[in-house]
């Protein structure tokens, strides 16, 4: 089965956010907070695609509570932080909704990320990710990570269903 045809089945995307949401670079504050950039674009179409009724969650080893803070604003309620071992944390959150493999789209960028990316029902990743990375996925974005790559996967996944243009698309 082609991508598109397991995109237009999935209701539930899981994202890394390091080299996904952003373009993995973290400016270094003398207090030792580490600052990220977000694409707004991003933004749009995950608080989009949770009004939409789509389900999304966040699995990430950063700690960073300002992440936290920006996907709460975007509408999400499941955001794991510190997730050292990310399968672990994906059972853990298929446990709870009673999810199975198939139902459920990853993206992500880097080593990591391997072990969900080759146990959901369909692995995504940006552009840039790495080659290991790209080597297993189902479709690789064309788009950079913090450059639209979450846009990309989430406004096709929203034309398949019929969900992306209507009443309250351009609310932000």
């Amino acid at each position: 089965m082609n991508y598109k045809a397991l995109l237009k089945q999935i209701n539930v995307f899981c994202f890394d956010v390091d080299g996904v949401f952003t373009d993995n670079t973290v400016l270094c504050m003398p207090d030792g907070e580490q600052i990220r950039t977000a694409n707004v674009r991003d933004g749009y179409a995950t608080q989009l695609a949770v009004k939409r009724g789509l389900h999304l969650a966040i699995i990430s080893g950063g700690k960073s509570e300002g992440v936290r803070k920006r996907f709460e604003m975007l509408g999400m309620k499941d955001i794991f932080l510190g997730s050292s071992d990310k399968i672990a944390v994906l059972q853990h959150f298929m446990d709870t909704y009673g999810l199975q493999p198939e139902q459920i789209c990853y993206m992500g960028d880097d080593m990591p990320d391997i072990p969900v990316l080759q146990k959901v029902g369909l692995s995504i990743c940006p552009a840039d990710a790495c080659q290991e990375v790209k080597a297993i996925a189902d479709y690789i974005s064309p788009f950079n990570g913090g450059a639209g790559c979450v846009r990309d996967v989430l406004e096709q996944a929203l034309k398949l269903k019929g969900l992306w243009e209507g009443d309250g698309a351009h609310v932000w």
